[in-house]
């Protein structure tokens, strides 16, 4: 891999392995001289690939239009003499201007294709996003508070450090962490536009401030690097299909000497009496299901490796369990009706399961249901915490 400072707010670089050549940070010269080590380098990637070549523009904050038409002009000009060459351009939906502005050259050439890549990277966020999801995500964390209170200090918060909840979803979490523990500042981002209106409203109808909600694709935050004491991403990475992608910006934007702290379940491992053999074939199922979709809700127990091989040191794994005797059984009760609909609804529904089979995962969670309300019962639900050290 081969890379050039252009200038001191960005940088583009070309790499080899992956036939990608890649601008992030702002672009906005002055004259094309500024742009023309730059020009060469792409000149250079365009001259050395056969068959594709990937622009990765996920991290181009801003671009001007002397910029934009000289990246544009020689990619069009290489179509039109190179039938051997095709561009894909990948963009985010969190710089929503570049898929408009690069959408324009895919109109004028055919070998140049644009793509999103959030929509790829984030398979079961139409699953899990919607608004009629959102009670029951409160829920899940309100039964899951009550263990992660007492575990947090030591995974490394502690009043007045500077934190980042990465996948914050509905925003629930860090107005918790932001009420026990006070840090003297709060970054939460997510993907999900919807999750973050939810999340400002909840912080504006309770006037809770020292919390700045950003919109973010994980994989390629805007956020600069080094800036946080503890960074936190829950119940998140088993929901999308290369977890090590976000786990290397976890590691960029933690503080020599932080922690990066990450909850992720082992969904085989639900459990509950009477009607255990039912809620066990179930829960084997649900993991099975999510594979087929290109997640991984077996991830828990993995996550000491996926932190090693991360580059963190000083790892700290523990596991709890939710049950049906933390608080009231019914909350439990939701959070499984709530898991039926949406896998044994849409989900299973789009793998093409045949009604039998979907009859029977059903039953599964219906029992599991059971087993939480029943008087003699028990129901459990086990979540791993793990948590890494980024070196000094």
């Amino acid at each position: 891999m081969s890379s050039h400072d252009l200038f001191p707010r960005f940088k583009a670089r070309y790499d080899i392995n992956n036939q990608e050549f890649s601008i992030s940070g702002i672009v906005r010269p002055h004259s094309i001289d500024e742009l023309a080590s730059s020009l060469q380098l792409f000149k250079d990637a365009i001259s050395g690939e056969r068959g594709v070549l990937y622009v990765n523009i996920r991290r181009l904050k801003q671009m001007n239009n002397t910029a934009f038409q000289a990246l544009s002009r020689l990619i069009i000009d290489t179509c039109r003499t190179r039938a051997d060459l095709k561009f894909v351009i990948i963009t985010s939906s969190v710089v929503g201007w570049a898929s408009r502005k690069f959408a324009r050259l895919s109109q004028i050439e055919s070998n140049i294709t644009v793509k999103e890549y959030d929509s790829e990277f984030y398979p079961g966020q139409s699953f899990l996003e919607e608004g009629g999801f959102i009670p029951i995500l409160r829920t899940q964390t309100k039964m899951t508070w009550r263990h992660e209170r007492e575990i947090l200090p030591r995974h490394g918060m502690r009043p007045g450090i500077v934190m980042a909840d990465i996948c914050c979803g509905i925003g629930d979490f860090a107005v918790l962490a932001k009420k026990a523990f006070e840090p003297s500042r709060i970054v939460a981002l997510d993907h999900s536009q919807s999750s973050l209106a939810y999340a400002r409203r909840v912080a504006a109808d309770f006037d809770i401030k020292g919390i700045e909600y950003v919109y973010g694709d994980a994989s390629e935050m805007l956020l600069d690097g080094e800036q946080f004491d503890l960074v936190t991403c829950r119940h998140s990475l088993q929901i999308f299909n290369r977890p090590e992608l976000i786990l290397n910006e976890l590691y960029r934007i933690c503080k020599p000497g932080g922690r990066v702290y990450i909850t992720n379940e082992k969904n085989s491992h639900c459990l509950g009496e009477p009607r255990a053999a039912s809620i066990q074939w179930t829960y084997n199922e649900v993991a099975k299901l999510f594979k087929h979709f290109d997640m991984d809700v077996e991830l828990g127990p993995k996550s000491r490796r996926y932190l090693l091989e991360a580059g963190f040191e000083d790892i700290k794994i523990e596991s709890f369990m939710v049950t049906n005797r933390d608080g009231d059984p019914q909350d439990f009760a939701d959070v499984i009706a709530a898991w039926e609909n949406v896998y044994a609804g849409e989900m299973a529904v789009k793998r093409g399961d045949s009604p039998e089979f979907i009859k029977r995962f059903r039953q599964g969670f219906q029992d599991h249901i059971y087993s939480a309300l029943h008087a003699k019962g028990y129901a459990g639900w086990p979540i791993w915490v793990a948590s890494g050290r980024r070196p000094r």
